[in-house]
């Protein structure tokens, strides 16, 4: 079916627009609404009633001339120009030239006019007049498409670069709202700027089923129903539910309505995402993604989404709309790229700074914490190589005793630092097993009662069922060792320490106990962070490293330790730790 064009003719001839018309209706490619005026006054009255795609002007009508009609529907009538072919009875060149530099398309003299003259003219003229709007429209939506992306990238603040996106492509599309949605590797994906603030938290869908990982593996090919064609070959935006290019570069055909039956959406992993228009009550939606670079790799990173709605009234978006958003998805890719990039060497920053003074703190401990015990050893080695005659074998033994209790206080130290070093700075492979936690904790306690003095007694204690626990046997042994060292070294005159081991169906919770010097208010806040200790430690030697270790170890099996203490009444320590392993392997019992 052809297009039909609105052609108005102004002559005083009428047997002359008679011959025009009847030449222009035989047009076998085109086809035209033909209006007709025999003045100027006449001719003005109708461009200002009727948008005229062409306009045949003759040069001698009798109330003005052609040129006088011609300027002012140049200047008053349009805001863009309508084609002009002027027509006259006289071939002079002089009148042609002045007509052609005024801006009409042709200059015909009706004396050599024919069919085919006339219809070429006239085809002619529309397409010069089409090509030269749509140009206008290019380089307008080019300039639009810069400014926006010139504010887009005037930041390296992600929150302020989403929400600056999706303000000027509302204001681009002229839509009722523009939102970004991210997907999420692990977890469900979220809406994470919108135009409109009422339906900022307003999830895209129930979640993101695979992540982004089995997105960009995808490799089904859906069905368009509505075309016929496979989608897969096809770098299509989205409409409504159509479906989603996987490169920003791929090409974009002309874009469906709204109701195309374009299920491709959903083998992207998104689960139950017809609720994205009926969330929103929205008429029309158009949706590209946003894809990163992915380190070389030519399939790129799919990120997140660029969505745009609209409510308000019937919209039918155009493949301009569509390029339009795809254009700016690709600027705002670039800002996010940017930003990420900008964040992460701010975190490498902000870890080399902690490094540094990781380092600085390890140096004065050991300097602090080495000096003590090595004035130990040496005196008691200088002693044993000079005296060792003149002392009993008791004595000797006493001797050869510190040197061994001061000798492994300072393997540990270095031993706690090398962990903590790991703990913090390279975050050790978690490696769960099933582990009996009451033979476990059994053994740890029998080997701490070899080593500790007659002053203290080390209590055990059994609730609940302990079977079924997944953990790693390391990291429990460090959280047991440096909580009960912890109990028996802050509690300096004896006393019992008691260790509760609590078994329940979804978790294992146990606690140590001591009635010790406990921990002043002030202190408590930073005591699971390395180096610190509480102020009425005294001389009682120690890294304030023990509570560090721990925690980063409960926090490996995804449990949670928790504090209580008051000064001179003792300090509780509880952890609760989860059965099922955090890789999501289930224990035998909750199978």
């Amino acid at each position: 079916m052809l297009d039909t064009w609105t052609l108005l003719i102004i002559d005083d001839c009428a047997a002359d627009r008679k011959i025009y018309r009847r030449y222009l209706l035989k047009d076998p490619h085109q086809s035209y609404q033909i209006l007709e005026a025999d003045c100027a006054e006449e001719g003005l009255a109708l461009c200002q009633k009727v948008r005229c795609d062409v306009i045949l002007l003759d040069f001698c009508l009798p109330d003005m001339s052609g040129l006088e009609f011609f300027d002012r529907i140049q200047q008053k009538i349009f805001k863009t120009s309508v084609p002009v072919i002027m027509l006259t009875g006289r071939g002079d060149e002089e009148i042609a030239v002045q007509v052609m530099k005024r801006g009409a398309l042709d200059y015909l003299v009706k004396q050599n006019l024919t069919q085919d003259v006339l219809q070429l003219a006239v085809r002619n003229a529309i397409k010069q007049s089409c090509l030269q709007a749509q140009l206008l429209k290019t380089q307008e939506r080019q300039r639009l498409i810069a400014t926006t992306a010139l504010r887009i990238r005037q930041s390296l603040n992600l929150e302020q670069i989403l929400n600056t996106a999706v303000a000027e492509v509302q204001q681009l599309l002229k839509c009722d709202r523009v939102m970004v949605y991210q997907f999420a590797p692990d977890t469900d994906g979220k809406i994470v700027a919108s135009s409109v603030e009422s339906y900022s938290t307003v999830a895209l869908c129930d979640r993101v089923g695979a992540g982004t990982g089995e997105q960009e593996s995808s490799t089904s090919a859906p069905f368009d129903f509505a075309q016929g064609k496979s989608l897969s070959d096809r770098g299509e935006v989205a409409v409504g539910l159509s479906p989603l290019p996987l490169c920003p570069s791929a090409p974009l055909p002309f874009v469906p309505n709204s109701q195309s039956p374009m299920p491709y959406i959903y083998e992207l992993g998104l689960c139950n995402c017809v609720s994205l228009k009926e969330q929103f009550n929205t008429k029309a939606n158009l949706v590209v993604p946003i894809n990163l670079s992915n380190n070389g790799n030519p399939t790129p990173k799919l990120w997140g989404l660029l969505i745009a709605h609209h409510n308000s009234g019937e919209r039918q978006w155009q493949t301009d709309d569509a390029e339009m958003l795809n254009e700016v998805s690709v600027q705002l890719a670039i800002a996010i790229q940017q930003a990420e990039l900008l964040a992460q060497t701010q975190a490498a920053l902000v870890k080399e700074k902690q490094l540094n003074v990781f380092k600085s703190q390890i140096i004065t401990t050991v300097s602090h914490e080495y000096r003590t015990p090595l004035t130990s050893i040496l005196a008691a080695a200088s002693t044993l190589v000079k005296h060792s005659q003149q002392l009993d074998e008791s004595k000797q033994q006493r001797f050869l005793g510190i040197i061994e209790q001061k000798a492994r206080y300072m393997s540990k130290l270095v031993d706690n630092m090398l962990l903590v070093n790991q703990l913090e700075l390279e975050k050790p492979k978690f490696q769960p097993i099933l582990v009996d936690l009451l033979q476990f904790f059994s053994d740890l306690l029998e080997q701490e009662r070899e080593t500790v003095s007659d002053r203290h007694e080390l209590i055990f204690k059994i609730t609940g069922n302990h079977h079924g626990f997944w953990g790693d046997r390391g990291l429990l042994q460090q959280i047991f060792i440096n909580l009960m060292s912890n109990a028996i070294k802050y509690s300096p005159d004896g006393g019992s320490v008691e260790f509760h081991l609590i078994g329940k169906e979804s978790e294992a919770i146990f606690y140590i106990k001591d009635w010790g010097i406990g921990i002043p208010m002030a202190d408590r806040e930073n005591l699971f962070q390395s180096f610190s200790r509480g102020s009425n430690v005294d001389t009682i030697p120690g890294t304030g490293l023990g509570l560090a270790i721990a925690k980063a170890c409960v926090e490996l099996h995804s449990g949670n330790i928790t504090l209580s203490s008051e000064v001179g009444q003792g300090t509780k320590v509880t952890v609760s730790l989860p059965k099922i392993c955090p890789t999501g392997q289930l224990s035998p019992s909750s199978t």
